[in-house]
């Protein structure tokens, strides 16, 4: 049958996560980073998720879909573990307690920060600090989930900062107008494991495809307790 139904615009997506917290019936699933309308039959056609996405990605479109299943939303809700909250479908607001042994306390350790500012909104492009420059594109929780980041990453690079899904727009414009107007010689990327810290991944690698320059880019992912779990 012909009804209204959702769109989801990828290239705008940034990973954010909200618009599947926001479908209750649980047509919206985060993949690779992305939302994807996993069931049309989920979908109900209210549109609850068009108020919570914060670049525009989503759209109603009027095309041949499975009409609304009520009944199987119903069985698929009623089938999820009882601490499963319906509302947690962006992994980066779910709730992590994370347990360490105590140590004692010790010496305060030395900043490894090179420069100021470090939002990547309040940089300015053609800060000398930048010319032949390491630079290191963080999402905002890395530093506070890893206790070694300032030795692990910071020492020796520029540090910018952000968070693809708290920070409006994108940060593809602002980086490639760095790499453009600078000699920058790498760009490390470090993230967090959860789906919306894909954006900050996929600006960097954007910005360098735009400034036409062989930048090596390197990824660091970390677990919500800090681990590197990946680099690529």
């Amino acid at each position: 049958m012909k009804r209204q139904i959702i769109h989801i615009d990828e290239d705008r997506c940034n990973g954010c996560g909200l618009c599947a917290s926001a479908c209750h019936e649980g047509a919206i699933a985060m993949v690779d980073g992305k939302a994807k309308l996993i069931r049309d039959d989920y979908c109900d056609g209210l549109g609850n998720c068009l108020p919570v996405c914060p670049t525009g990605a989503i759209r109603f479109v009027e095309r041949e879909a499975a009409p609304f299943d009520e009944a199987a939303v119903k069985a698929a809700q009623a089938a999820k573990p009882a601490h499963c909250d319906p509302m947690d479908g962006c992994p980066g607001s779910r709730a992590h307690a994370i347990e360490r042994p105590r140590q004692a306390s010790a010496a305060d350790a030395p900043s490894e920060l090179n420069q100021w500012p470090v939002q990547i909104k309040l940089a300015p492009a053609n800060a000398p600090y930048f010319r032949g420059a390491d630079v290191l594109v963080a999402a905002d929780c890395t530093a506070f989930a890893c206790g070694s980041f300032h030795a692990n990453f910071m020492k020796d690079r520029v540090t910018l900062i952000g968070c693809p899904k708290l920070d409006e727009g994108d940060y593809a414009d602002k980086l490639t107008d760095i790499l453009s107007l600078n000699d920058v010689r790498s760009l490390t990327v470090a993230r967090m494991e959860v789906p919306c810290c894909g954006g900050i991944e996929r600006a960097a690698q954007e910005a360098i495809a735009r400034s036409g320059k062989d930048i090596p880019l390197s990824v660091s992912v970390l677990s919500v307790g800090g681990r590197l779990i990946a680099n690529r």
